[in-house]
């Protein structure tokens, strides 16, 4: 386990059978395991807590095992995921810019592919944040729907539990799974699903005026966020010019209004016992909130009210509203130089979601030219969380595009990826191919590529590989690029699926090493370390 994602492991135990056999997960450290301390990444305030998290043990009873706790900014206070005495997490495509947070580790543990999924905390966008960060899914699902039974509370009344994975369907079972109606936890809801046509038929997606976006200098992530929006079109989807203020307006509110006094109630006897042992940023953020009165807290009741209704206005226009998970992203270094105002602007589009009670899907949006990646946000209604999972799925069944998988130097993060991103592709799912298929390391390519063949008979681990969604209208300009002796043929999942794929002719693998033993590419590599 890395330092400083992982603060402990969690000991090895037997899975059960279910529909999540085979996965495992990470916990994010604010979140109970029984017999493994709890920290809320602050050592002076850990607990060992006697009972597991409502959530987890529904996981667990769906056949996937937790292995180990997670790295977050201290009391999930944060966006940047460099708020912890375990040390800064950073972007797995860049150690010098920040992981987002306060979910830092759980999303991190995924991203580098050390679980399948991992479960961390939002109340401000602690589990969109750093899957943007990332090129992560981050669903954030309606309050209440997930038990927050056994988790340390950062805003009890805005808090709920988050989901992260490198595809929407892994997301989609383990939401299915976790979404257990808890009658202990005194602020759980049955999930019911939202009625929602717009995510199988034709919808309307809001995006703020222009004059509303913000993106803080970053041109990339403003041509990144129009790309979304134009493939979001061809998908079917309408776009509605919307007033972004009362939105705006409301995520001031949580941390400049009287919330913060929630997270005060949440530690109070702590912080006055023991505020000295805490990061000082989070203990200046907690200790703010004496300065509220019971009036303040009416007062930003009534004008939150307000704020909703004139929300409501804008719902009338769109089904769905679209926006940039962040609009830029930073260095650690420059965090920590200034390290509120650039966790404000992080909340920018992220801040006012649980206070209006709606659901999110922060979804994967391309990478800028420095290789950082960009990502955006789906929000509906409260219990529209399948139906988020389900119209961001559309592009994979949409006429018009054309799945494709690929093993080698097209791989996220790899150095041709930006073929699939720039042309509009989106990441399916992270997967194997069948177990009848061995993998090349080919000689004289550059960058240096993999061959991956089939041979009938061969019984080996499967190849890892990531499926890509692309617009059909954009395959053939793809296609032309490849060099031999690669070309694109037809590739069989571990499902037992088919897809268009990358295949090497067998005359390529003259003088080619065998690496099928190392699971995929990205094992290669790490071997070659």
């Amino acid at each position: 386990m890395k330092p400083p994602v992982w603060i402990s492991a969690i000991p090895e135990h037997p899975a059960t059978e279910g529909p999540l056999k085979g996965l495992t997960f990470a916990i994010k450290d604010n979140i109970d395991y029984a017999g493994v301390p709890t920290t809320a990444g602050c050592p002076a305030y850990a607990y060992t807590p006697t009972a597991t998290a409502h959530v987890v043990t529904q996981l667990e009873a769906a056949g996937a095992v937790a292995v180990g706790k997670t790295n977050l900014d201290q009391f999930a206070t944060g966006l940047v995921g460099v708020r912890s005495p375990y040390g800064a997490c950073s972007s797995v495509f860049n150690a010098e810019y920040i992981s987002g947070g306060s979910s830092s580790g759980s999303a991190v543990a995924v991203a580098g592919k050390e679980v399948d999924f991992s479960l961390g905390t939002d109340t401000a966008g602690s589990g969109r944040v750093p899957a943007a960060f990332n090129n992560l899914i981050g669903l954030k699902p309606t309050r209440g729907v997930l038990s927050m039974s056994g988790v340390v509370p950062a805003c009890r009344s805005l808090d709920t539990v988050s989901i992260f994975t490198r595809d929407l369907e892994t997301a989609a079972r383990v939401f299915d799974a976790a979404a257990q109606y808890d009658p202990a936890d005194w602020s759980a809801r049955p999930m019911v699903d939202h009625p929602a046509p717009w995510a199988a038929g034709s919808f309307r997606f809001g995006v703020p005026r222009p004059d509303q976006l913000e993106f803080f200098g970053d041109t990339e992530a403003a041509k990144l966020y129009e790309a979304a929006i134009v493939k979001l079109e061809a998908q079917g989807g309408q776009r509605v010019e919307i007033d972004y203020a009362p939105f705006r307006d409301a995520a001031t509110l949580l941390y400049q209004g009287p919330w913060v006094a929630e997270r005060l109630a949440a530690i109070e006897e702590f912080i006055h016992l023991r505020g000295d042992d805490m990061h000082p940023v989070v203990r200046g953020i907690i200790n703010g909130a004496s300065k509220h009165t019971a009036v303040d807290s009416y007062r930003a009741l009534y004008k939150l009210g307000e704020l909703k209704r004139a929300a409501e206005v804008e719902w009338r226009k769109m089904d769905v509203l679209f926006l940039p998970t962040t609009g830029t992203t930073y260095k650690i270094a420059e965090v920590e130089a200034d390290p509120v105002r650039l966790n404000t602007n992080l909340g920018y589009y992220t801040n006012f979601v649980n206070l209006f009670d709606l659901a999110a899907l922060a979804i994967p949006a391309g990478f800028r030219p420095n290789g950082l990646p960009f990502g955006v946000t789906l929000i509906g209604p409260g219990f529209s969380d399948r139906a988020l999972l389900a119209l961001a799925s559309r592009d994979a069944k949409t006429p018009g595009c054309t799945s494709v998988a690929v093993v080698g130097a097209h791989l996220t993060g790899q150095t041709l990826n930006g073929q699939l991103t720039e042309r509009g592709a989106r990441l399916l799912k992270s997967c194997k191919s069948a177990t009848n298929y061995r993998l090349y390391a080919l000689a004289n390519t550059t960058p240096p590529k993999p061959g991956l063949v089939r041979e009938e008979g061969f019984a080996g681990p499967g190849i890892e590989l990531e499926v890509w969604s692309m617009p059909t209208a954009h395959f053939g300009s793809f296609v032309a690029l490849i060099p031999g002796p690669l070309g694109i043929g037809s590739v069989t999942l571990d499902d037992g699926s088919t897809v268009k794929g990358f295949i090497c002719e067998p005359a390529g693998l003259t003088a080619a090493i065998e690496i099928t033993n190392f699971g995929g590419w990205r094992g290669y590599l790490k071997s070659k370390v």
